[in-house]
């Protein structure tokens, strides 16, 4: 069995899930998703909810029974170790993202483990794209209001932006590690777009329509997304995957909807930064087709 920790929002648990995939099918076992995280969020730590129910995955949710034989610590390991000689029970292998670069590593790990981590790149699960795409097809049907705009977006040469403020800004342990993408970054990715895409019009994402308003005003057509909100975030990730081309932010939401989106000719514009250390390793969580800017 493979156990997956949950963290974060929609993308991030999107990414954890996918190399949670991989094992699972390498290994013919089954895959459990851990929720204690979303449930009780940590000290500073936003509170985010499931949000992959929506999708078409293959995985379960692991009991408190099973997630207590995994070992979280020594004096763990110990006791479960202790009771695994008289009982026979299953062992998992804890293991921790050691960086958030990509580790090849982590496709080399046997079966019974538990993953915590972000595992934010495409490099972990690249052999089976096919099978992740199909993993995260939206089961519901759109609302009426959005099906409306998804046949605006697929008539049209649409281009995503998405714009990833929120706890970027009001949470202050958030907003230490994430860089976050300024008005500069998004008028030179504008910039790249109008002089490659004929005739585009912009359709924008955000969690801080006020400042897109305000920001975000390019020379061309452009729809301001706002209604989809909370528990209806997988509506934006429908929009924006069936978009033409794409300006993202530093959040995995965003990449997702680039990455899901895959059409010919795409245009993702990227930025170079996503967080305020320069300890990351950009190569791995960008696909090599994609413009990187400031």
């Amino acid at each position: 069995m493979i156990i997956v920790r949950l963290i974060g929002g929609l993308g991030n648990q999107m990414f954890q899930y996918a190399l949670g995939r991989v094992l699972s099918l390498k290994w013919h076992s089954d895959l459990y998703l851990d929720l204690t995280h979303l449930t009780t969020p940590p000290p500073n730590i936003t509170p985010r909810r499931y949000a992959l129910d929506k999708f078409n995955i293959e995985a379960d949710i692991a009991s408190s029974g099973l997630l207590k034989q995994v070992p979280f610590s020594q004096k763990e390991i110990f006791l479960i170790g202790f009771r695994n000689f008289f009982t026979r029970k299953a062992i998992f292998q804890y293991v921790k993202e050691p960086t958030v670069n990509f580790n090849r590593g982590m496709l080399d790990l046997p079966d019974n483990v538990y993953l915590e981590g972000y595992w934010q790149s495409e490099k972990y699960f690249a052999g089976i794209s096919d099978v992740i795409r199909q993993d995260f097809i939206i089961l519901p049907n759109p609302s009426e209001r959005n099906q409306k705009i998804l046949d605006e977006i697929q008539e049209c040469n649409s281009v995503s932006v998405h714009v990833r403020r929120g706890d970027y800004i009001t949470n202050p342990e958030t907003r230490r590690i994430h860089f976050v993408c300024d008005e500069e970054y998004y008028r030179k990715a504008l910039e790249i777009i109008m002089k490659q895409i004929k005739n585009p019009h912009i359709f924008v994402f955000s969690d801080d329509t006020d400042w897109t308003d305000n920001h975000i005003m390019p020379d061309a057509p452009v729809t301001y997304i706002t209604h989809n909100i909370d528990k209806q975030s997988y509506e934006d990730m429908r929009l924006m995957m069936h978009c033409r081309h794409h300006i993202i932010a530093n959040s995995s939401f965003s990449w997702w909807g680039a990455w899901l989106g895959k059409k010919p000719g795409q245009l993702v514009v990227a930025p170079s930064r996503w967080y305020n250390t320069k300890l990351c390793n950009y190569s791995d969580r960008l696909p090599s087709d994609w413009i990187i800017t400031i």
